[in-house]
């Protein structure tokens, strides 16, 4: 008997069915739902109930949309207490960084004040004279040595000739060159009279409310731009890098009123007879009112210029400067944040560290500009010194920098009553005639004060997001 190799006359078609049977309305009865088989798979037009962690039950299709007013509420403080917090981590850091920014350091600072030049000219001839030669001679043929007398102003007021002097010093500013870090600052703002602790956090509320306001409104203002110009592009294009350094200049631009509040809260001195504005309200209606209103305040060149080339060089170097160093870094044709997220990490540290050297003179210049008033306002009593003529731009702040002030700092402070030995005088005679430190000569320093600071956070973010292992390494800009 021969087998049949076909299988066909053995298959049996299945016993169930698809039924698909509509929910049932309020007017119609349910029997007919009721009379189809139990294994057969009934498909219904609701799906499954969707809540993301029952965070937002309302995403469920067929239910009436309700929003639930105490989860929007608590999720609303949550937020703004996490930024709040964060941003007052990073604060002191923000002002010490700032103070140095924007103290004046001339290059003739006095390394000595004139009462003890005095001092120690009295001291000299006092041992140079001899006891038995001045035991014969007439006490009125002797010369006698006293200091120069101050120079006063009109009203009978001591001028003040050196940034050095303690004596001329207004009270509420910190001596000048008594500190060269961020960290340094920090201490001495912490010790000063008039500042203490809460010094650390001036401007805490403004930065808080720039952070919150620029991380929001820089995402719409670039998903506007690409509407705009990219709407009319079909099928895959690549996206140009120029459109987000767009955005973060208008954002920055747009911003620019809450950036200058925060720099002038953050300069002025917390000593109360000596403050300008009591809050960031007041500082910004007092702003509006005596230097020139909405046009001051956006279109001034001194605000104006600093603040684009500020925004558009950093975001530049951040978009661009990654792609060009990533390939030089790991091989292969193709490297970005996707496919090897620890190689485009270490680009962007690399770019970070890179762009500092440019966009920081700049962010300095912006600061000085800044605590700068104009109009019908009263001077800015700072609690640094600061240059007592206004600069007149971006250059011209440049240059004064790098030729009228020096970056060895910290500046070591005169010493009442000490005794210099004849072999270090010569040694110091000798080095002033061999020539200065570079240092001593040029601001350069000046231009990069919290340069270390920021190196150190670049490090830190890096390490954060090699230890993490996500897969967004950037995490934003994440610079203090």
């Amino acid at each position: 008997m021969a087998s049949n190799p076909s299988l066909r006359d053995l298959y049996n078609p299945p016993s169930t069915q698809w039924t698909f049977v509509p929910p049932p309305s309020s007017g119609l009865p349910t029997q007919s739902a009721t009379n189809v088989s139990f294994a057969s798979h009934q498909w219904s037009t609701r799906p499954a109930s969707n809540s993301i962690f029952d965070l937002s039950p309302s995403l469920s299709v067929g239910e009436p949309l309700s929003l639930d007013v105490s989860l929007l509420f608590r999720s609303l403080v949550a937020s703004a207490l996490l930024q709040y917090s964060s941003t007052a981590m990073a604060m002191p850091l923000e002002v010490g960084k700032l103070l140095l920014q924007i103290q004046w350091v001339p290059k003739d600072a006095l390394t000595q004040e004139p009462e003890d030049e005095a001092e120690e000219e009295a001291e000299t001839l006092s041992e140079a004279t001899n006891e038995e030669e001045s035991y014969f001679v007439e006490p009125g043929s002797v010369p006698t040595h006293h200091p120069a007398p101050k120079l006063v102003d009109d009203r009978g007021y001591m001028i003040r000739t050196s940034v050095m002097e303690d004596g001329t010093r207004p009270e509420y500013i910190i001596p000048v060159g008594s500190a060269s870090t961020s960290w340094g600052m920090i201490k001495r703002l912490i010790n000063f009279h008039g500042e203490g602790w809460l010094s650390l956090w001036k401007g805490l509320f403004t930065s808080c409310i720039h952070d919150v306001a620029f991380a929001n409104l820089q995402p719409l203002v670039d998903s506007v731009l690409h509407s705009l110009f990219l709407s009319s592009q079909g099928g895959f294009y690549r996206p140009s890098p120029l459109l987000p350094v767009a955005s973060h200049v208008l954002t920055g631009f747009l911003l620019s009123p809450l950036d200058l509040v925060r720099t002038r809260l953050i300069a002025q001195s917390s000593i109360p007879r000596y403050k300008t504005y009591t809050g960031p309200i007041h500082a910004l209606s007092d702003i509006l009112a005596n230097e020139g209103g909405l046009r001051g305040i956006y279109l001034h060149p001194h605000l104006l210029i600093p603040t684009i080339l500020e925004t558009g060089l950093r975001s530049f170097m951040h978009v661009a400067l990654p792609g060009v160093i990533a390939p030089r870094l790991w091989p292969g044709p193709y490297v970005a944040a996707d496919t090897h997220p620890v190689a485009w990490a270490f680009a962007e540290v690399l770019a970070g560290c890179a762009s500092l050297l440019v966009t920081l003179p700049v962010e300095t210049v912006r600061r000085r500009l800044q605590i700068q008033t104009r109009g019908t306002a009263q001077p800015l009593r700072t609690c640094v010194e600061t240059r007592p003529v206004p600069y007149n731009g971006i250059v011209d702040a440049l240059w004064h920098i790098l030729t009228e002030e020096r970056s060895d700092l910290p500046i070591k402070r005169p010493r009442r009553k000490r005794m210099v030995e004849k072999e270090k005088r010569q040694e110091e005679e000798a080095e002033v005639e061999g020539g200065e430190s570079w240092l001593r000569r040029t601001g350069v320093g000046q231009l990069y004060r919290g340069l270390g600071m920021r190196l150190a956070a670049s490090v830190i973010v890096f390490l954060l997001a090699v230890v993490g292992g996500g897969e967004d390494v950037d995490g934003g800009w994440a610079e203090l």
